[in-house]
């Protein structure tokens, strides 16, 4: 299904207001459900020209992702990149595999913005984005401390968003 079809069903899903039923169908159009998924929720709504969605739960438990009411007035591509980095979190907080240091979740989540790796199925973002989440990225590596062992984990990782972040400027 291409992402004019996709427009399409959301927005017959938002004039009948039914705003979590269009993110639940996002998450099964874009294959990323996984068993620690708890639902949706509403959270505030930040402003008509920026948006907020956060995974929240214990870590080993259950992950409700949290969306605003408005999440679909965003650019579709913007919208589907949000999710999959919430998406993300909620694998990262699962039992038996979860990722405790939150600066490591955020630079992976930020990561798989860039390249989507584990969600190739996702669409890319305008460069404006990409240089965003990439400044993201980097800004949560430099606070796992200097030359610490999740650094040295990443730097690999670190030098790939860097290079992107130049070939946009």
């Amino acid at each position: 299904m291409n992402l004019e079809q996709v427009s399409l069903h959301l927005e017959a899903y938002k004039e009948h207001d039914q705003i979590l039923d269009a993110a639940n169908y996002l998450i099964r159009t874009f294959n990323l459900e996984h068993e620690n998924f708890a639902g949706f929720g509403f959270r505030e709504e930040l402003s008509p020209n920026s948006m907020l969605l956060t995974a929240e739960g214990q870590l080993g438990h259950p992950q409700k992702v949290m969306i605003p009411r408005n999440i679909f007035d965003f650019d579709l591509s913007l919208v589907l990149n949000m999710l999959a980095h919430e998406m993300l979190h909620v694998r990262q907080k699962a039992p038996g595999q979860f990722i405790e240091d939150k600066n490591e979740r955020e630079f992976q989540a930020y990561s798989e913005m860039l390249f989507h790796q584990i969600f190739p199925q996702i669409p890319e973002v305008s460069d404006f984005h990409k240089k965003f989440f990439g400044n993201k990225a980097l800004e949560y590596y430099r606070r796992m401390g200097e030359n610490s062992q999740l650094q040295q984990k990443y730097a690999g990782q670190k030098l790939e968003v860097e290079q992107l972040i130049n070939q946009i400027s």
